[in-house]
């Protein structure tokens, strides 16, 4: 049984009565005994304390973010819109083929279009993001092995590799070995060569890999490994620098996977959502996680049969929202895919040419769409660190470059601007680093002790991690 009852309350004065439900079918000591303890604002007071909060927040539309490992590149606000159309959005993932031909022919044609930029034969959009991508490629790889009846335990990975790349080949099984990198900070061939027994499965590469630099010797080294009988998996993280110019078919790999938040502008970053289709050479096809979407030349639908396959990797067919805006992105760009990567290559260059006569240039050469500069003669001059300078960066409306990686890099800097990016905001940014150049000879202590102007100032970057606090607190 359920009574109704009468409360009343004063709030400033004013006398409020309401009616409450009493449930007497609740055991009591599962209800409230007194007020809520909720602040009593206007709906203008609690919308100006969260729209003061996100200001605290720094984002691309506020001002620049070259990341040098995580290409935060502009998303056009027309694939929001896109995305949020009511017959995408409230889709649901669970409605037959017949209900939702229209989503699922928006998946085939992102297939066919992902399948034409890097050349594979076969893609699968289930991937939430770039390491999960990886995950299913070694995935599949390692079944492809199991099915043939070879033995094969070892994953090849470069010294400079984002730290994904062994991380995801580990948790297939496989013994990662580094392969070192030569004096052009690329791979080196010969030492690969003295690592390349027939137990390896594959290598995995990034092209261009993590300096920003093209790999010279990628043909050569595709032939070193198919003539082994191995795979090779390309690290699409960098596939913003070589978009319409070449990929990684022509260059030899077997399996690839791309980040769409990176190359195709969809949103990245706070945990999710995010994507990471994987693509793969004709022989592979049948090893891709289930289903993929098809096309019979009257319907599309859910294809569930594939001979070998690894079996889902995510719930339903990938985060579709995420798919919508890339494939907006790729219908609105067109030809100009190419471009993109042109302007990428052209801006980073253009920054790595004005910054080199301040801080080291390890490697002098034309780059890609990001360079690596480093900070060690720097930091023993004046004893203002990496870490400094991107502190100091903070203040100066720019969030920092990636730092102290690649690891084969002392004190590194590794600087992305992006194609989105003008060349007046580009100079800002060289004018911004000279200053924190000469603060650092003149006044070190102005930039060890930065930021100044954040909500934040300066934390202990290494607290949480070495004592984390695990005790759930009231």
């Amino acid at each position: 049984m359920k009574t109704i009852f009468e409360k009343s309350c004063n709030i400033n004065g004013i006398t409020l009565t309401d009616e409450v439900l009493d449930a007497d079918f609740i055991d009591e000591k599962f209800k409230r005994q007194g007020d809520i303890g909720l602040p009593l604002l206007s709906e203008l007071e609690v919308l100006r304390h969260y729209k003061e909060l996100s200001d605290k927040n720094f984002c691309i539309e506020k001002g620049f973010y070259p990341l040098g490992s995580c290409t935060m590149k502009y998303n056009p606000k027309v694939n929001e819109v896109l995305a949020s159309l009511d017959g995408f959005a409230n889709l649901h993932p669970s409605q037959s083929d017949k209900d939702c031909q229209g989503a699922l022919e928006l998946m085939y044609k992102l297939q066919n279009a992902l399948k034409k930029v890097t050349g594979m034969d076969a893609i699968t959009l289930q991937p939430a993001a770039g390491a999960h991508g990886e995950l299913c490629g070694m995935m599949v790889i390692k079944k492809h092995f199991e099915t043939k009846g070879e033995k094969r335990t070892k994953v090849i990975v470069p010294d400079s590799a984002h730290g994904t790349n062994p991380a995801s080949a580990a948790l297939c099984g496989f013994e990662i070995i580094s392969v070192k990198s030569n004096a052009k900070g690329q791979v080196d061939v010969e030492d690969l060569k003295s690592i390349l027994t027939p137990d390896v499965a594959a290598i995995m590469m990034t092209n261009p890999n993590t300096l920003g630099l093209f790999e010279e010797n990628v043909l050569e080294i595709s032939e070193l490994m198919h003539k082994n009988g191995s795979l090779l998996y390309y690290d699409g993280a960098n596939f913003n620098a070589i978009m319409g110019h070449t990929n990684p078919k022509l260059m030899g790999f077997d399996v690839v996977h791309l980040n769409l938040h990176k190359t195709f502008a969809t949103p990245h970053g706070g945990g999710g959502p995010g994507a990471g289709p994987v693509g793969v050479v004709e022989e592979l096809k049948e090893f891709l996680p289930v289903p993929v979407i098809d096309f019979d030349g009257n319907k599309y639908y859910r294809k569930y049969d594939l001979k070998h396959s690894i079996g889902k990797v995510r719930d339903f067919c990938g985060s579709f929202g995420v798919l919508v805006r890339a494939y907006a992105y790729i219908l609105m760009m067109g030809e100009n895919l190419k471009e993109a990567s042109e302007n990428a290559v052209l801006n980073a260059n253009y920054l790595k040419e004005k910054l080199k006569k301040y801080y080291h240039l390890p490697y002098n050469v034309q780059c890609m769409h990001e360079f690596v500069l480093s900070g060690e003669d720097l930091k023993h001059k004046t004893g203002v660190s990496t870490l400094n300078i991107a502190k100091a960066l903070m203040d100066e409306n720019t969030h920092p470059p990636t730092v102290y990686f690649p690891l084969i890099v002392h004190e590194a800097m590794m600087i992305e601007p992006t194609e989105s990016e003008t060349k007046e905001r580009l100079d800002e940014f060289v004018d911004t680093m000279i200053k924190i150049y000469n603060e650092a000879n003149t006044n070190p202590e102005n930039v060890t002790s930065a930021p100044h102007t954040t909500p934040v100032k300066r934390v202990d970057e290494t607290l949480a991690a070495r004592h984390p606090d695990l005790n759930f607190k009231e």
